[in-house]
């Protein structure tokens, strides 16, 4: 069996049914045979930092996986692709948004992807469910991605100038596990 990997993702969107695209986008994740979610955080409504456009829904999950970071980097770009995601300008409105912000206890500086997330420390959207789903874990004791959880903590504090709340209405679909027979 190959090794499996623990990474944190955050899932976003602001056009159409977020949360719809959301949930459709968890189920997809799980029935990949290489990828396993384990942990979806609640669904938070947000305010778009630094961009225009109507608020955002935002979650995070925690995923165990075969796929080194780029190639889990294709899997999420293809999502956001099929549901029809344009990058007309930086921070434009999306359909959909899906970011590693951490993988296991690895720094990366690639041209495609920097672990942990290089802007994640700013953003309530992407660190108050990425804790949620952190804190879940009792057995949790170290953060992956070479940063604390008192770190994660005090960014989030330090975000407090942003709105975000918690929708209501948030379900997410059962986890998978990865095939093993491969």
């Amino acid at each position: 069996m190959d090794t499996l990997h623990c990474a944190y993702v955050g899932l976003g969107a602001n056009l159409g049914d977020a949360q719809a695209t959301l949930r459709l986008t968890l189920a997809e994740l799980a029935a990949h045979p290489d990828i396993a979610a384990l942990e979806v955080s609640p669904f938070y409504r947000t305010a778009p930092v630094d961009a225009g456009g109507p608020d955002f829904v935002n979650a995070a999950v925690r995923l165990h996986t075969r796929l080194a970071p780029l190639a889990l980097l294709d899997v999420l770009q293809a999502l956001e692709n099929k549901h029809g995601r344009e990058r007309p300008y930086r921070n434009a409105p999306r359909t959909l948004d899906l970011d590693i912000l951490l993988y296991d206890n690895q720094p990366l500086s690639h041209p495609r992807l920097t672990l942990p997330h290089p802007r994640m420390h700013q953003r309530a959207f992407a660190l108050t469910p990425l804790l949620d789903v952190f804190l879940a874990d009792a057995s949790s004791t170290a953060v992956p991605g070479a940063v604390s959880l008192a770190a994660l903590q005090a960014w989030r504090d330090a975000c407090g100038d942003q709105r975000i709340e918690r929708v209501a209405t948030d379900a997410a679909p059962p986890a998978n596990e990865p095939d093993t027979a491969s």
